[in-house]
């Protein structure tokens, strides 16, 4: 019983990981945190 929990566990965290990497790739995101990352770069010179 132990070992089909974790292995529910694991399925739930790579399903996770992979809802996550699509939602961070996605075109809006990934644009909107380039903008982040780009004024926090100006901002530091």
């Amino acid at each position: 019983m132990v070992t089909s929990e974790y292995a529910m566990g694991i399925v739930a965290a790579v399903a996770f990981a992979v809802v996550l990497y699509k939602v961070v790739t996605s075109g809006t995101v990934s644009a909107e945190l380039e903008g982040i990352v780009k004024r926090a770069l100006d901002a530091a010179m």
